[in-house]
């Protein structure tokens, strides 16, 4: 399976924000993600770190 897990980084640590996403688009300013029980989030921020052996997604908050 290639979902992944992504986490928010908040002052060094990760908070897990959604499971099994399988999709996820940059939009400007913005991230769109979707899982695979259709569950969608928007997050206000930017890509931060990809880990695609421990299928891991951190993004970071605009400061």
């Amino acid at each position: 399976m290639c979902e992944a897990n992504v986490y928010i980084n908040r002052d060094g640590h990760e908070e897990l924000f959604l499971e099994n996403v399988d999709l996820l688009i940059p939009e400007g300013n913005k991230i769109f993600m979707k899982n695979l029980f259709g569950e969608q989030k928007t997050f206000d921020g930017f890509l931060k770190e990809v880990s695609l052996l421990k299928h891991k997604i951190v993004l970071e908050e605009k400061r």
